[in-house]
């Protein structure tokens, strides 16, 4: 027999926290945590983890050459394949970073990318995912071929098969991304066209809609099945929801409401996966209330709340009505539970509270 179990891929990942960077851009010990449960749900193992604080990035290989070497020695020692860096890095960085150190180098954007494209189901989900990714890489080409410029570029003889097509080559890549782009973003118009009529038809209908939103991981798929039936793997791992799932809940024998489930959110989410997920998203400019499911038994509940009402801002939707629902109850060990107007406490596993 075959061994047909996949090898889980080995990672050392690092992280900087850097005097001039944004706060919320810096690596911390709760983040790099968050980093080493994205590598898991990738499919990965995290071996090392390499925290470096410096007054600003360097610029060559962003957390500095002892460091690098540092990082280098542990790979070697637990026979890893891949390097993580919980920081964007710029596409000169990979490319050294690569170099030095030997195996594949993924940041926090790239690996939340790689995460999606496992994840994504459905056509528009799908489609999403590979116009984040094109977004991704496009800034990325120049340095994937400076090899091939810089030794075409440096004057006298080049190395033979290196003449010439090192720039070509690149603005081939570029035209040809772009024209990827262009198509993907007719394609997700079109599903938004679709969705658009189906959202009309229910606003004629008057259905109220209800939008679920929260961290990654704080319940909301669990809450959905909960209050509906509605049968959605629910996992304990992050981003298991990217697809919006939407459901008929009778509250009364007068009233329907449609409750949408929606991708979790996460700090340090790559700009171009918010924009890419923006059709996803929308439902909740059209809804008539929000459930802001938060996980009251992770102890950095209200730092994940405040990403989301971020998020939630950000999207023009501050102004709709909002209910906290503070999930896992049963897990909650301190004292006062939160309270107040528009605040329920429950658990969406047990049912209490429901």
């Amino acid at each position: 027999m075959e061994n047909t179990e996949i090898k889980r891929e080995r990672a050392v990942l690092a992280g900087l926290s850097a005097a001039s960077m944004d706060e919320s851009e810096r690596s911390t010990e709760i983040s790099m945590e968050e980093l080493a449960a994205l590598v898991d749900t990738a499919g990965g193992d995290t071996v090392a983890i390499i925290m470096q604080s410096r007054p600003t990035p360097d610029p060559r290989s962003f957390i500095g050459d002892g460091k690098v070497r540092e990082m280098k020695e542990l790979i070697a020692m637990n026979d890893c394949d891949l390097a993580v860096f919980d920081n964007e890095l710029t596409p000169s960085q990979m490319r050294v970073l690569s170099e030095e150190l030997g195996v594949k180098v993924l940041d926090r954007s790239g690996l939340i990318l790689d995460i999606f494209a496992q994840r994504a189901q459905t056509r528009e989900g799908q489609l999403q995912v590979e116009l984040a990714q094109y977004k991704y890489l496009l800034p990325r080409l120049t340095g994937m071929w400076t090899h091939l410029v810089r030794q075409t570029a440096s004057g006298g003889s080049s190395p033979i098969g290196t003449r010439g097509p090192g720039e070509t080559q690149l603005e081939t890549d570029r035209r040809h991304i772009h024209r990827k782009i262009d198509k993907l973003k007719e394609d997700l118009d079109e599903v938004r066209r679709v969705r658009g009529t189906q959202r009309e038809r229910r606003m004629k209908n008057e259905i109220p809609v209800v939008a679920i939103v929260g961290y990654t991981n704080a319940g909301k798929s669990t809450l959905l099945n909960a209050l509906t039936g509605a049968g959605i793997p629910a996992n304990n791992r992050l981003f298991d929801t990217l697809d919006t799932t939407t459901r008929l809940l009778t509250v009364s024998d007068t009233l329907d409401v449609v409750i949408s489930d929606t991708v979790g959110f996460i700090r340090k989410l790559p700009h171009q996966l918010i924009d890419a997920f923006k059709a996803t998203l929308e439902e909740l400019e059209y809804a008539d209330l929000l459930l802001h499911v938060i996980d009251i038994s992770n102890p950095e509940w209200i730092a994940q709340a405040e990403v989301v009402d971020q998020l939630i801002h950000d999207l023009g939707a501050e102004g709709i009505p909002c209910i906290r629902v503070y999930n896992k109850s049963d897990l909650f060990y301190g004292d006062i539970r939160p309270h107040g107007e528009r605040t329920v406490n429950l658990s969406a596993r047990t049912g209490e509270g429901l």
